[in-house]
């Protein structure tokens, strides 16, 4: 069965893309613990981040800091934070996190954020790219 992420990939399921190449796709979480709150994932289906090869995995990493400068341009914080849990869908990604505080990076709080503000949001961090 097909990840969360992978409907997103194919277009099943709406996102709020902020980035993409023939690898890997940047999208804000739909339920996120910071404004900005975005997701980075390689777009083959692999459940465990340090199964990827070592290029995949390396590229992800970069492909996710070219688009760190977009969002702190967009989020006003002290730093964009990273994080790699795994545990919560089956699909390889790294959060991308605004960060004033470490109080931000609490997973198990999450803010209000409208499909309008995400949308508005994402367009911004384009713009930003």
């Amino acid at each position: 069965m097909a990840s969360i992420f992978s409907k997103i990939v194919s277009g099943q399921i709406p996102s709020h893309k902020i980035a993409e190449s023939e690898d890997f796709l940047a999208f804000l979480d739909a339920f996120p613990i910071t404004k900005g709150h975005t997701l980075v994932i390689p777009k083959k289906e692999i459940d465990y981040i340090f199964d990827l090869d070592d290029t995949m995995y390396t590229n992800l990493f970069l492909f996710a800091k070219s688009i760190v400068p977009a969002i702190q341009k967009t989020v006003p914080c002290l730093r964009i934070g990273i994080s790699v849990i795994g545990l919560e869908v089956p699909h390889a990604h790294v959060h991308l996190l605004p960060l004033n505080s470490m109080a931000d990076a609490d997973f198990s709080k999450k803010i209000k954020i409208s499909q309008e503000e995400l949308a508005a949001l994402a367009a911004e961090i384009r713009s930003n790219l």
